[in-house]
């Protein structure tokens, strides 16, 4: 639940009420009626008006502020590892941060067909 005072940014409109996307606004009450869908009353100074609004409609700034960061980060790094051709950055960067173990590849003997067929033959019977 957002504090009363809280800015805010509009990055949805729901149910075509014709907000503001991309503008700040601050959170100047709350709706406590439990037949409303909307949550907030939101100030937006540029627009000089007051709109309701649900709480899927407003994100905090702050939170907005740090996908941008995380996404231009990434993006960064991204462009680091294929300029230095590190292609170790680059992978880890592309799973997410997981370390990815690498695989090994064992060459198993291949069987003789009469092994082939004793195992089935073996497995059959079982």
């Amino acid at each position: 639940m957002l504090k009363l005072g809280e800015k805010v940014i509009i990055v949805d409109d729901r149910f075509e009420q014709n907000l503001p996307i991309g503008e700040y606004g601050y959170v100047i009450a709350y709706d406590r009626n439990a037949d409303n869908v909307f949550e907030y009353v939101v100030r937006v100074p540029k627009a000089g008006r007051n709109f309701l609004v649900p709480g899927d409609d407003v994100e905090r700034e702050e939170v907005l502020i740090k996908l941008e960061v995380d996404r231009i980060e990434r993006e960064a790094l991204i462009d680091y590892a294929l300029s230095t051709r590190n292609e170790e950055l680059f992978r880890h960067i592309m799973n997410g941060g997981e370390h990815e173990e690498p695989v090994e590849e064992t060459a198993e003997e291949t069987q003789s067909p009469e092994d082939f067929v004793r195992q089935i033959r073996l497995k059959a019977w079982i």
